[in-house]
């Protein structure tokens, strides 16, 4: 989806747009780069993470076509001018996830075999030769990618990662190449003609199954948008010339008649003509029950009809709907993070040019001062220094730690998404609680029933559900939900009257029947005494919604209806203020309705009748006070403010857009998988920053060694065969210490 923000002046506009075939961070800084040296454009920004780009540019001097051109000099790809971009991008990501599955798959089968031959039948006949065969489509096929990007970056004078394993890998094969078909070259000089396939084979699998990982954890970004996208319909029914006739939705202009049948999608922001219903607007308020809509109402897209049936009058329509506001916010919210800049990848770009400048350094001395056997020690420590230093542990560091963590989190019912929400959420000070759904149980249900006269209960509870079963009114379903798991039946009436916003009213047995607000009671005489009225505002007090039954003389029954808090809540707050961390709660609810359930909770700073908007700004201030901020929701509603935050947790009952802009999900609704969740965030973190120490030191320590720092001391050189298995090992020790989080109680 193409998001256009128009600006002051006349014709600059921001427009964001996919980027196509970003492999890290490295790629976003290249596709940045060249977009801000395009002429016309003011401004841009690129997001690896959602592998997206915006652009702020001048459309009288340059032209999305003109953008996607320079985005393909540097060897990317950005999508204009497509019906659906986001379609585009969201099968192209995917098509890349299956290519790099793929590649690792196999680099990972065939290098198994390369290894056996070189550790345990190193004087198999032929072996080198059958090792070269079975290694070469690794390096050269499957591992491609790393010198397509490696070549990407050289063009433009940059060193990532991907340049370090395409130098290493690819001079491993080479120089193993050349010992395999002229070994007499090192015979002459007393040397053994060693071969490293086996290590180049398997950097490319290990550092394949990285990027796999990293891939994985990236794929789908788009579905939140795509599904927010789906809450409009394509097609409405207008009115047109006094006929109902069926139309697109991108020909409803301002003032067309829609009709609106139940259960049907609303699809532009209007004004309620004609009708009443009761609306499911929890898209945008969060809050449970329905709200009644009748004449002189407004409406919203996205949002859903009950059983009435109504028509409005269209007022805002495309871009300017609300839902089209909601899509554009969560949009603009995901791209104005900074680029997730990982760690390896920052340090490879410094990393690359010492290790090369190290190995060129290396090769120099030797052929200054190495005397007699110069080039051969000048060839084979500047190899060893290639092949020691191959980022092998040091891409393994992160990814390996994550998939562990993530398996760690999913055994405590909690899904984390990517390594970013991992990283940060040990360091969150400040968490953003929905109401509805999150801190509560997010329906209505009856929770609490007096019957003035017991005796004559078990009969009057017969017509009571008779009265709410047939009434549309969203909070009647709470009514006759507690009735039926007693076990009432319907009584036998012989009529029924529906009166909007009052309540319903029946006969029974000759007698009439009341059920509804107290506006209802008082239109038809019927005054509840003291005791009844005493009931009713201490359940109000307590932000409960009362339901009176009445007969024409007199109240039987007083209903309080209540979105019940879960038993867990109270005790989840608790832990995480005494871990230091600002507790607040934000809804959509009313002001009497939200004190009373923080005062049961223990929040002690809340805010009432927040709009998506309000929520995501709410926490741009925290933000802006230095604060690390989570932000827990389950609607719709709160995905502008879940994207916005620094770590975003969805309740895995919420909706699938809340899930989708989330971070991390949790598939219980006990709020006590939050301090949870924290906890795994730190001991991941710790892991992560053992196995990037675990990795430095064994380049600090056998660079030197490879280069031969030793050899004027001892007469020792590191043989680029050891220098390949203490690159294996060093893999090993830092997938073994990121095993050890799986023995984590959190």
């Amino acid at each position: 989806m193409d998001v256009v923000i128009q600006k002051s002046t006349r014709h600059i506009q921001r427009q964001s747009f996919p980027v196509l075939e970003m492999s890290c961070a490295a790629c976003a800084v290249s596709v940045e780069s060249s977009l801000k040296a395009t002429p016309g454009v003011k401004d841009a920004a690129v997001n690896f993470a959602n592998q997206s780009a915006w652009v702020e540019y001048d459309t009288e001097q340059v032209k999305p076509a003109d953008l996607q051109q320079a985005v393909r000099a540097v060897g990317y790809d950005l999508v204009v001018d497509a019906e659906d971009p986001l379609a585009v991008k969201e099968e192209a990501q995917q098509k890349h996830y299956q290519q790099v599955k793929i590649r690792t798959i196999w680099s990972s089968v065939l290098a198994v075999p390369v290894v056996i031959i070189a550790m345990f039948l190193m004087d198999l006949p032929y072996g080198n030769y059958i090792s070269m065969i079975v290694s070469a489509p690794v390096v050269f096929y499957f591992g491609r990618s790393f010198f397509v990007n490696a070549w990407k970056q050289a063009r433009i004078g940059k060193a990532n990662m991907d340049t370090l394993v395409a130098l290493s890998t690819g001079i491993a094969f080479l120089f193993s190449l050349f010992n395999t078909f002229f070994p007499e070259f090192w015979h002459k000089r007393g040397l053994h003609p060693h071969v490293y396939y086996e290590a180049a084979a398997v950097v490319i699998a290990f550092i394949s199954l990285g990027k796999l990982l990293e891939e994985r954890a990236r794929s789908g970004t788009s579905s939140a948008i795509r599904k927010l996208m789906g809450l409009q319909p394509r097609t409405v029914r207008a009115i047109v010339n006094g006929q109902e006739q069926e139309m697109l939705i991108s020909a409803v202009t301002t003032g067309t008649l829609i009709v609106v049948r139940p259960g049907e999608k609303i699809a532009v922001d209007g004004v309620v003509a004609t009708g009443s219903s009761f609306v499911d607007e929890s898209m945008i308020t969060g809050e449970p029950v329905p709200a009644e809509k009748k004449a002189g109402e407004k409406v919203f897209a996205g949002t859903i009809n009950q059983k009435g049936s109504f028509q409005f009058r269209a007022e805002k329509v495309g871009a300017d709907t609300v839902l089209a506001t909601i899509i554009r916010m969560v949009q603009e919210a995901q791209g104005s993070k900074a680029p997730v800049q990982k760690l390896v990848d920052r340090i490879a770009g410094i990393f690359v040019p010492v290790v090369l400048g190290i190995a060129i350094v290396t090769f120099i001395a030797w052929m200054i001062f190495g005397g007699e056997h110069a080039f051969t020690h000048a060839l084979l420590t500047s190899i060893t220094v290639l092949v020691i230093a191959c980022p092998c542990a040091l891409g393994l560091a992160t990814p390996t730690a994550i998939m562990v963590g993530m398996g760690k989190g999913a055994e405590n019912n909690i899904l984390i998404k990517d390594a970013e929400s991992l990283e940060i959420a040990h360091r969150v000070n400040a968490i953003i609680l929905d109401k509805t759904g999150t801190i509560t149980e997010g329906h209505p249900v009856v929770a609490d029933i007096v019957w003035l006269d017991a005796t004559a209960a078990a009969g009057q509870k017969r017509i009571l559900y008779s009265l709410e079963v047939q009434s549309e009114h969203p909070l009647a379903d709470a009514v006759v939900r507690t009735l039926r798991e007693e076990g009432i039946t319907a009584a036998a009436g012989n009529a029924f009257e529906s009166i909007t916003a009052r309540g319903v009213k029946g006969i029974f047995d000759g007698r009439v029947y009341f059920a509804g607000s107290d506006k209802l009671l008082e239109e038809n005489k019927i005054v509840p005494d003291a005791a009844v009225k005493q009931q009713a505002a201490q359940w109000q007090a307590q932000a409960r919604t009362v339901i009176y039954f009445a007969d024409n003389e007199r109240v039987l029954a007083i209903l309080a209806i209540a979105d019940a808090v879960k038993a867990t809540s109270r005790a989840a707050i608790a832990t995480l203020q005494q871990q230091g961390i600002e507790v607040y709660m934000l809804t959509g609810d009313h002001e009497q309705a939200a004190k009373a359930i923080a005062e049961q909770v223990g929040i002690k700073q809340y805010r009432a009748a927040m709009l998506p908007a309000d929520k995501a700004a709410f926490i741009v201030q925290l933000q802006e006070q230095g604060k690390v901020v989570a932000m827990v929701g389950d609607g719709i509603n709160d995905s502008h403010a879940l994207a916005q935050a620094d770590v975003s947790i969805a309740m895995g009952k919420g909706s699938d857009i809340a899930m989708d802009t989330a971070k991390m999900t949790l598939i219980t609704s006990d709020l006590q998988a939050i301090p949870k969740a924290l906890k795994l965030s730190s001991r991941t973190v710790a892991t992560i920053r053992q196995n990037l120490f675990w990795a430095f030191i064994y380049n600090v320590i056998g660079i030197p060694v490879a280069a031969g720092v030793l050899y004027a001391v001892n007469g020792f050189l590191l043989n680029p065969m050891i220098a390949g298995a203490a690159m294996a090992l060093s893999s090993v020790s830092v997938v073994m210490n990121s095993l050890r989080l799986k023995l984590v109680k959190i």
